[in-house]
C-alpha cells in the first residue's frame, strides 16, 4: 500500500506493509507511457517478493486473481477470468500501451498498481485501469502485462526512466475517405491506407534514412496540412495503418538501437529502407 501526503509543500512517500509498519520510500523511476513506476523502500528486511510469471502464453478463459485496495478497502481479493488479450489502452501521457490483458475480475479505483495473478500465485500483470461510466467495476478492467514490466522495470531502476524507441516522424493516418479528399484538393495520393508523413523530424532516424515529409500545404476545412510526403505502409513487413499500430509495434517488438525495415510509397513507387531507431526525446 503506498500513501502520499504533503508536508510543507514537499511530496513525501511512505509505504505501509501488511503488518502495519510504515516505512519511508522514494520513487527511483517512472514511465508514464507504460503506467509503471518503481519505488524503493528504506527497510532492512522485506517480505518474500511475489514470483513473476509470463504474459506471453496466456489464454482467454484462464482464471486470474486481482489484489489491491479498492475504494480504500485494503487487502481485497477478487477473482475472474482473462476476457481478452492484446488490447490497446492509453497511458497517463496519452500514448498507447499494447498487449494489455482484459479481465472481468472486479477492479475499482484503488486497485491500480496491484498485481494480477494466475492461480499459481505468479504476477502476470499490473492492474491499470477500467472502463466504466460510473467509475465502479463494470467487468472491464485492464492490466499492463508482466512481460512489459520485465522489459521496463530494469531500466527504471538503472536509469530512472525507460528509453522508448523512436522513428522521428509526425504521421497522419490515411483512410480511403481522406485519400479521396486529398485528391479532390489536387494532391496525388497513390494509396488509400497507411501513414502519411506530414513531418519528418530534422536529424531524427527517419530523416537520416532518407524518408521525406510533406512539402505542399493544403487547406482542408479549418486545417492546413503539409501533404506530399512519403506514405509508410509497413514496418518489418507488418502493416501499419494508424499511429496506434505504429506505436504498439515499436514499443512491443523493438528497442532503441534496433534497425527496422520501413516500407513506404513515394510517387506511386513502393520502396524499402532500413531505419535505426533512437530514443524518443523526453
Amino acid at each position: 500500500v503506498t500513501n502520499y501526503h504533503v508536508v510543507e509543500n514537499a511530496e513525501e512517500l511512505t509505504v505501509t506493509l501488511a503488518d502495519g509498519e510504515i516505512y519511508p520510500a522514494e520513487v527511483v523511476g517512472v514511465d508514464p507511457s507504460n503506467d509503471l513506476a518503481v519505488v524503493r523502500v528504506d527497510v532492512d528486511t522485506l517480505p518474500q517478493p511475489v514470483a513473476l510469471g509470463s504474459s506471453d502464453d496466456l489464454r482467454v478463459g484462464e482464471f486470474v486473481v486481482a489484489i489491491g485496495n479498492p475504494l480504500g478497502l485494503d487487502r481485497t481479493l477478487t477473482v475472474g477470468v482473462i476476457s481478452s488479450l492484446g488490447r490497446v489502452i492509453q497511458g497517463p501521457d496519452g500514448r498507447f500501451i499494447g498487449e494489455a490483458i482484459q479481465t472481468d475480475a472486479a477492479i475499482n479505483p484503488g486497485n491500480s498498481g496491484g498485481p494480477l495473478l494466475d492461480l499459481e500465485g505468479r504476477v502476470i500483470g499490473v492492474n491499470s485501469q477500467i472502463i466504466s461510466p460510473s467509475r465502479a467495476s463494470a467487468g472491464i478492467g485492464f492490466a499492463v502485462p508482466v512481460d512489459t514490466v520485465k522489459r521496463v522495470v530494469p531500466q527504471l531502476i538503472d536509469q530512472g526512466r525507460y528509453a522508448h524507441p523512436w522513428l522521428g516522424v509526425q504521421p497522419l493516418s490515411l483512410t480511403p475517405d481522406r485519400a479521396s479528399a486529398f485528391r479532390e484538393a489536387g494532391v496525388d495520393v497513390t494509396v488509400d491506407e497507411g501513414l502519411l508523413l506530414v513531418e519528418v523530424v530534422r536529424g531524427g532516424p527517419a530523416e537520416q534514412a532518407g524518408l521525406q515529409g510533406g512539402d505542399e500545404i493544403v487547406q482542408l476545412g479549418n486545417f492546413q496540412i503539409a501533404l506530399g510526403g512519403d506514405i509508410v505502409t509497413a514496418i518489418d513487413g507488418e502493416l501499419v495503418t494508424d499511429l496506434q499500430e505504429l506505436t504498439v509495434y515499436l514499443e512491443t517488438q523493438t528497442q532503441v538501437g534496433d534497425t527496422v525495415e520501413v516500407t513506404y510509397v513515394r510517387d506511386g513507387v513502393e520502396e524499402r529502407v532500413p531505419v535505426t531507431l533512437t530514443e524518443r526525446p523526453q
